[in-house]
């Protein structure tokens, strides 16, 4: 008997990567045999990331082409590389299945499984969706929503799971705190330069609060040095910076409220974890995705927005110190998410990739 492949591709940030392991871990704890290929671009970030969790991992140069104007044509030269490695791989490795989990690099290899008339299924993140999954819709068998309010836009291929999240976010418990207001502060894998430069500049407006807060905050590598040299500058002590958090939900575990971005990820994690959150969405968002994204849990009262474009140092640091002030609000808020926590999403998307392997046999 042939043993079972599946590809899954995606990728260019940990908001796909992040979902392909978790979906990929679920297929193979319930069929051992199954052989997981995942496909992705060349960012160190993603080569990063694969390599902590020792998967088998093909990367592949691709770049996204939507919203880059002139620089899009780079991205459509490497394009064609992309189909011809692409249908390489398809032949070479026959899988049963193809898993697109978004981003541009999931792009040729499911379009190319989808015309050779292997099953094909995409996952969608984002409340709408994003650009690639758009072109691809048409062709795969079956589209998996984070949001319930998703399907519209999937005519009939749409099935509403939710996002899947590792397993460990699933799994956290409360910690007993010190009394301090401990923040998470992250701006996606690749960091937020926006985000950090909001975060040091509202700095100096809590110092007479220093003493009560901590801090983890991920940087993204380019704006490590800077941001560490800020906090010692102003006199926070209690703070761990980083680059970035491999260990995320440690981290989560370990913090009472989270400052972010809204990526479908992110959210899809602070749902899971039924973390209170500040998310600052990232305005030049394709489609303005994060703040559609963030609505959803600002409308059950999970967390606050606050917009780019009406973003101060003060209103920051007048929502931290109210948190600091108000505990009651921060278990309140933790207790909405409830409404949205969907359970074993990844499990459910497995078992979904089991009958469609099935059919197709």
């Amino acid at each position: 008997m042939k043993e079972k492949n599946i590809i899954i591709s995606g990728g260019g940030t940990g908001g796909h990567v992040y979902p392909a392991l978790a979906v990929g871990q679920k297929l193979q704890a319930i069929d051992p045999n199954l052989q997981v290929i995942y496909v992705g671009s060349h960012r160190s970030i993603e080569k990063s990331i694969m390599a902590s969790y020792r998967v088998r991992f093909i990367p592949m140069k691709i770049e996204g082409i939507k919203g880059k104007g002139l620089k899009s044509l780079r991205p459509l030269f490497l394009l064609p590389f992309s189909f011809v490695k692409s249908l390489t791989f398809l032949i070479r490795l026959r899988p049963d299945l193809v898993i697109g989990a978004g981003g541009y690099s999931s792009g040729p290899i499911v379009l190319l499984a989808a015309w050779l008339r292997i099953p094909t299924l995409i996952l969608e993140q984002n409340l709408n969706p994003g650009f690639t999954n758009k072109l691809l819709l048409p062709w795969v068998r079956k589209a998996v929503v984070s949001f319930r309010d998703s399907l519209p836009f999937f005519r009939g291929k749409g099935v509403f799971i939710g996002n899947p999240v590792r397993e460990e976010f699933y799994n956290l418990r409360a910690l007993p705190r010190n009394g301090k207001l401990t923040l998470l502060i992250f701006g996606g894998s690749q960091g937020s330069t926006f985000l950090n430069k909001a975060i040091v500049s509202t700095l100096p407006l809590l110092q007479r609060e220093k003493e009560n807060l901590a801090a983890f905050h991920q940087t993204g590598e380019k704006d490590f040095e800077w941001v560490k040299n800020s906090y010692e500058e102003l006199g926070f002590s209690d703070v761990v910076i980083s680059p970035y958090f491999f260990d995320m939900a440690n981290y989560f575990q370990k913090s009472d409220l989270v400052i972010s971005r809204a990526g479908a990820t992110t959210i899809a994690e602070l749902i899971v974890a039924q973390k209170a959150s500040l998310l600052i969405p990232f305005a030049k968002a394709t489609g303005n995705h994060q703040t559609w994204n963030a609505r959803q849990l600002e409308k059950v009262r999970g967390a606050e927005v606050i917009l780019e474009e009406e973003f101060t140092p003060r209103i920051l640091a007048e929502r931290i110190i109210y948190f600091l002030k108000n505990r009651e609000k921060i278990r309140e808020m933790e207790k909405n998410l409830a409404a949205l926590k969907t359970e074993e999403a990844a499990a459910k998307i497995a078992h979904l990739c089991f009958e469609l392997m099935e059919a197709k046999a």
